[in-house]
C-alpha cells in the first residue's frame, strides 16, 4: 500500500512538472529557430532536427534599424515594478501592522471590514479601473510617465501587500510586543526593533506578489501608456504582425520571464532559511 502510495505521489509530481517545464522547453527551443524551422514542422533537437539560429534574439536589440529595443522597456519595467512595490509594502505592512495589533471601529466597520475593503479593490475587473486612472493621470500631467505608472501601480499592489502582511502579523505572537513593551520600547519601537525584523519571511512573500503581479501587467502598461514611455509588455507586442513571429515572441518570453524566476528562486532560499523561531523564548 506504501509502495502504491509512493508511486502514485512521484508519478503525479512527474506529470505536474512536465506540465510546467515544458512549455518553456518549447520556448527555448523555438528563440533559437527561424522562420522556416518553425513553420516546417515540428522539432525538438537543436543540430539534429534544424540549425539553431539567433534571429530571434537579434530582434530583441535594433541594430540597422530593424527590429526593436526591449533594453529601454526593460529598464523601465524594472523600475516602475520595484518602485511601486517597494512603496506598496512599505504601506501595507504599517496598515496590516495597525489593523492586526489595534481595533478600529466605526458604527457596524470593524478590522475585518477594513481588511476586506483593501482586499475588494482587486475584485473590480481592470477595465472598470482604465477610465479613472486615464483621466487622474491626465488631470495631474502624468499621463505616459514613469511616474503616473507607479502611481496606478501602487494603487494596484497595495491591496496585495496589506492582504498578505495582515494574514502574517495576525500568526505573530502579540506576547512578542508584550516583551518588547516590557523591555522599554513603546509600540512604534516594539514594531521596528521587534517586530520587523521577525517579520522579513512575510515582507519578502508580500514582496514577491507585489513584483509578479507588478512585473506581470499588461492592460495598464498598455493602455496608459502611447509614445514617451513603454514598458516591456507593451514591447513584446511590438513583435507581433501579420505573420506571428514564433521564435523572437519565445526568445522574449524567456527574457521577460526570467528575472521573476530568479526573484522566486531567491526568496524560496530565504524563507527556507529563517522564521520566528527565536522570537520568543
Amino acid at each position: 500500500m506504501k509502495t502504491t502510495y509512493l508511486l502514485l505521489k512521484y508519478l503525479a509530481i512527474l506529470l505536474w512538472s512536465s506540465f510546467v517545464a515544458l512549455p518553456f522547453l518549447w520556448a527555448l527551443t523555438t528563440s533559437f529557430k527561424t522562420a522556416n524551422g518553425v513553420t516546417g514542422g515540428a522539432t525538438y533537437l537543436p543540430w539534429l532536427q534544424y540549425k539553431p539560429s539567433l534571429e530571434g534574439w537579434k530582434v530583441l536589440v535594433r541594430t540597422g534599424g530593424q527590429g526593436i529595443d526591449i533594453v529601454a522597456p526593460y529598464i523601465s519595467s524594472a523600475v516602475v515594478t520595484l518602485s511601486a512595490s517597494l512603496i506598496s509594502l512599505m504601506l501595507g505592512t504599517l496598515a496590516a501592522y495597525g489593523l492586526s495589533r489595534f481595533t478600529f471601529r466605526l458604527g457596524f466597520v470593524k478590522n475585518s471590514d477594513i481588511t476586506f475593503f483593501f482586499i475588494s479593490q482587486r475584485i473590480m475587473p481592470p477595465i472598470v479601473l482604465a477610465i479613472p486612472f486615464f483621466l487622474m493621470l491626465q488631470f495631474f500631467g502624468l499621463l505616459d510617465t514613469i511616474a503616473g505608472l507607479i502611481l496606478v501601480y501602487v494603487a494596484l499592489l497595495l491591496p496585495i501587500a496589506t492582504w498578505v502582511m495582515v494574514d502574517f502579523f495576525n500568526n505573530v505572537p502579540k506576547e512578542v510586543d508584550e516583551m518588547a513593551m516590557i523591555d522599554g520600547c513603546n509600540p512604534i519601537g516594539a514594531f521596528v526593533r521587534v517586530i520587523l525584523p521577525n517579520s522579513l519571511p512575510g515582507i519578502a512573500v508580500g514582496g514577491l506578489f507585489c513584483i509578479i503581479f507588478g512585473w506581470n501587467d499588461f492592460f495598464f502598461a498598455f493602455t496608459l501608456t502611447f509614445t514617451k514611455t513603454q514598458l516591456l509588455p507593451g514591447a513584446v507586442v511590438a513583435l507581433n504582425s501579420s505573420v506571428t513571429p514564433w521564435w523572437s515572441l519565445s526568445a522574449s518570453a524567456l527574457v521577460s520571464v526570467a528575472p521573476l524566476v530568479i526573484i522566486a528562486f531567491i526568496v524560496e532560499r530565504f524563507l527556507s532559511s529563517g522564521n520566528m523561531a527565536g522570537a520568543i523564548r
